[in-house]
């Protein structure tokens, strides 16, 4: 029912204005974009009547066209508008039959007839992104950089049957940032501010306010869509203009200039603001002055002595490689070979020609693989070599990353020369002086490799907890760099050394990984200090420690996932079997919490790399610094690159596009149960990828007066103060039998006041800062709505008065069922005691009935082991928490 004029505005309970005025729309367009308001508008009640988009493509439906068909909206797909200069009579006949008060358009791409346009009684409305009327034509966003704008924004206009030269409806602006992006500006601003246009100039006509501002042609310009022809790069301009040349031409169509007789384009321009590093001169045609290949990218020159880098260089042939590997290059054609040399290559060619006996010839072309050769061939060709080239020793590893012949001779004849030696890695560090060493910290995106700056430039300061100073600047990953890191771990997958490496071989990367993770403990458990607050000590022993035993262990798994044969019919000839073959899933998605976070990455990651998964890890933004850590390491280790990548900053940002990601396969998260719901419904909405969550819970502790007090008081300690209390497995809840109730708590607050709270790098320390200043003031509040509700506050409650973010040891007591400390999860050091009647405790299942075991009941069900107790034990016991850990029931004899 659509609610018509009248200025009074009624409320639903949720508080959305929902009766204001409401149109019939119909939108017309296609792309993500599209999908997005159309479900906008629906949400804020409009009707859309119609969805006008594109054909399918290669089965698949546009995103648009999949969210009106999942919501039942009537979706056409006409592959055009008009035939011969005319519109075609069956889509004008289906456009008409919905009856749309109103047509919009997001980001349509399309050529849509003036009589469609014309044809509702509110006209149409378009989104368009620039400021009209500058940059009126469809490379708009591209020429906003190209032309050196120092504001970017959108157009919400009202169509008629000009090049974008309708009435304004509305607009909004943003900055252009110096290394801005066609990407960058897309992701920041123009998509997400966008979206929220287009509603409010919907609402805006519904309501009768829109305005129509006629665009004047003062400052208007039409660039049309450029061309690889045009694109080329004249080289008499600033750095600046030639940074912002390049960077307009990113993606497409290019930004071009001929090296060495072969048309280059170049990619990933930033202007450079530091001094100019070392590197080797690259003559450019045309250019003022040789280029520069560095060890950051290809240095350009302007012509006013200002300097840019550019990251990324793509030949004719499309092979795209790090404008830094210009000169280290391993095409064929960049060798001519000795004499010696080609004695060498007329070897190995009857050393392929011996394993490949079903080729007729070996060319330079030739694939190893491809050609039927196995693991058990890569072995005989490595030591065949070493025995018929004068002991030359390669790799596994060689014939994995050059599989053509050609390509492998220049590999062999790089080696004979000493040239072929690994890049190096480059690291920019920061350096930190803490307990009596100096620490070496990465501090940028891992992508691909190497580390690189966060493609917007964007950075956020890592904090100590200890004292609230700033340790570094992380890089803050954006939505391009995330696409980055999935795109660098997909190729790594299906084109990379990792795919076809034998599960062997990644076994030893792995254990070699973890010689290096024991090698370096010292070093991470310090930064595990540094950057979460973790008494050293402890880091040492369980965050490093369980991380480098957690390697160890799935390294030995890698060669042992095997599937399954089951016959089902024995009749012949046939006998007919099924069977299970076990396959890597692909590009695995983890996001990792804050409170372990080198173990955290441990467990998640070692099990995905030992099934032969490349990964994409988004570390907690509050600790960072050991997952940087771990990816240097891993580099060292030898791992190819692309199968790790590391991206710190926002889970909003880069942990909620992981999850959208059509090119991820499976995510794993651990975290809060209403981020873990978020993600499951983006899992799914995206690709259906698989999903593993492990999300909070408040697990009970029970203790009975007959028990050791000593030891339950130690115990219970330990299961509620454990790393500060920031731990997923820590008691939420302890239960204390009436009898030893009192004793039980005096002993507790004995104990808490022995705790040392202080530096967590001093060996003496029991009880290090919170992990972040916001969880502070969260636990500070937890203790305040427990006070307000009447529990006990037996001790502590309140922030350490010194620097940095300490909070004592705290105990509450006389808890009831109904408070909020009861039933929420603190995830700090706060220790909540309820106490129960002598030789009695009720139970309630998850039906509310009750069951009142004694004590030898109790005992009984945490003995045995028999599947029939363990589904009473959790049936009953485990309803009291959501964590299905059964061994926290203390029950001492």
């Amino acid at each position: 029912m659509l609610l018509r004029g009248g200025p009074a505005l009624r409320r639903f309970s949720t508080g959305r204005v929902y009766f204001k005025n409401k149109l019939k729309l119909a939108l017309i367009g296609q792309s993500l974009f599209g999908q997005h308001v159309y479900s906008h508008l629906r949400k804020e009640g409009h009707q859309v009547v119609g969805v006008f988009t594109v054909p399918d493509k290669d089965g698949r439906a546009d995103p648009l066209a999949l969210a009106a068909e999942k919501d039942g909206t009537p979706v056409f797909k006409f592959p055009r508008w008009r035939a011969k200069g005319r519109t075609v009579q069956e889509v004008v006949e289906a456009y008409r039959a919905v009856g749309a008060e109103l047509n919009v358009l997001p980001f349509c791409t399309q050529f849509i007839p003036m009589d469609i346009i014309d044809s509702p009684k509110l006209g149409s409305i378009i989104y368009h992104p620039s400021l009209l009327p500058r940059h009126r034509g469809a490379s708009a966003i591209n020429w906003t950089l190209i032309m050196g704008d120092k504001k970017a924004g959108f157009s919400v206009f009202w169509a008629d049957d000009g090049l974008d030269t309708g009435p304004i409806l509305l607009q909004r602006s943003c900055d252009v940032k110096p290394n801005d992006t066609v990407d960058t500006l897309y992701n920041r601003f123009l998509f997400p501010e966008g979206i929220k246009a287009m509603v409010e100039a919907v609402q805006l006509i519904a309501d009768g306010n829109a305005p129509r501002i006629p665009q004047p042609e003062e400052g208007a310009t039409y660039e049309g869509i450029q061309r690889k022809e045009n694109a080329e790069i004249r080289w008499d301009q600033t750095a600046e203009a030639l940074h912002n040349w390049i960077r307009g031409h990113d993606k497409a169509p290019g930004a071009w200039a001929e090296i060495n007789g072969q048309t280059v384009t170049f990619y990933g321009s930033s202007l450079l603001n530091s001094s100019v590093p070392p590197g080797e001169a690259l003559e450019i045609k045309g250019a003022q002055k040789p280029g520069l290949v560095t060890k950051n990218g290809l240095v350009l020159f302007g012509s006013d002595g200002k300097a840019l880098t550019v990251r990324n260089l793509q030949f004719e042939d499309g092979k795209m490689i790090p404008a830094s590997q210009y000169f280290s290059g391993d095409e064929s054609s960049t060798l001519e070979l000795t004499a010696e040399e080609q004695q060498v290559a007329v070897t190995i060619q009857g050393i392929w020609a011996g394993i490949l006996s079903n080729v007729r010839a070996i060319e330079a072309s030739t694939d190893f693989f491809k050609s039927g050769a196995s693991s058990m061939d890569v072995a005989r060709l490595v030591e065949e070599i070493r025995q018929k080239c004068g002991g030359l020793q390669l790799q596994n590893e060689d014939v994995y990353l050059a599989t053509t012949f050609g390509d492998f001779v220049q590999k062999v004849v790089r080696k004979l020369r000493g040239e072929d030696q690994a890049a190096e890695l480059v690291v920019d560090y920061v350096s930190r002086e803490a307990d009596g060493r100096t620490v070496r910290m990465p501090h940028q995106c891992f992508i691909g490799g190497e580390f690189v700056d966060a493609q917007d430039g964007r950075t956020y300061n890592a904090v100590n907890p200890a004292d609230g100073s700033t340790i570094c600047k992380v890089a803050y990953a954006s939505l391009a760099d995330v696409d980055k890191a999935v795109a660098a771990a997909k190729d790594a997958f299906e084109n990379g050394a990792w795919g076809r490496m034998n599960a062997r071989e990644r076994g030893r990367l792995m254990y070699r990984l973890a010689d290096l993770l024991e090698e370096n403990q010292e070093e991470l458990a310090i930064i595990e200090a540094l950057d979460s607050g973790a008494v050293y000590t402890l880091a040492l022993k369980t965050h490093v420690g369980m991380s480098v035993q957690t390697f160890r262990y799935f390294a030995g798994w890698c060669d042992k996932i095997q599937g399954s044969t089951i016959p089902i019919n024995q009749a012949r000839p046939n006998r007919n079997l099924t069977f299970t073959k076990k396959e890597p899933i692909g590009v695995c998605a983890i996001i990792i919490p804050w409170n372990y976070p080198l173990m955290m990455l441990a467990w998640k990651s070692a099990a995905c790399l030992a099934a032969g998964n490349t990964l994409v890890l988004k570390p907690a933004q509050v600790t960072p610094l050991t997952a940087l850590k771990f990816a240097e390491l891993s580099a060292r280790a030898g791992f190819p690159k692309g199968v790790i990548n590391i991206l710190p900053g926002s889970g909003g940002v880069a942990g909620q596009r992981l999850s959208e990601h059509p090119d991820v396969g499976k995510l794993g998260f651990t975290g809060s149960t209403s981020i873990g719901k978020q993600i499951m419904k983006s899992c799914a909405v995206s690709n259906l990828k698989r999903v593993s969550l492990e999300l909070g819970g408040k697990s009970p502790l029970i203790i009975f007066s007959d028990c050791e007090l000593n030891k339950a008081v130690r115990m219970g300690m330990g299961a509620v103060f454990f790393n500060k209390g920031e731990n997923c497995i820590a008691a939420g809840r302890l239960f204390v039998e009436e009898s030893i109730h009192d004793e039980f708590v005096m002993r507790v607050v004995e104990e808490i006041k022995k705790m040392k709270i202080g530096d967590p790098l001093d060996r003496s320390t029991d009880h290090g800062p919170q992990n972040h200043k916001a969880h502070l003031e969260k636990l500070l509040q937890y203790c305040e709505a427990g006070v307000k509700e009447g529990a006990t506050l037996v001790y502590g409650g309140r922030q350490v008065q010194r620097p940095g973010f300490f909070m004592e040891p705290t105990v509450f007591t006389d808890v009831e069922d109904h408070m909020f400390l009861a039933k929420e999860e603190s995830f700090g050091p706060i220790m909540i005691i309820s106490k129960f009647q002598n030789g009695s405790f009720t139970i309630r299942d998850s039906s509310r009935n009750e069951y009142s075991p004694d004590q030898n009941d109790m005992a009984y069900l945490i003995r045995s082991q028999r599947p029939d107790d363990e589904q009473l034990l959790f049936g009953k016991v485990f309803k009291l928490g959501s964590c299905a850990l059964a061994y926290r029931f203390i029950k001492l004899f």
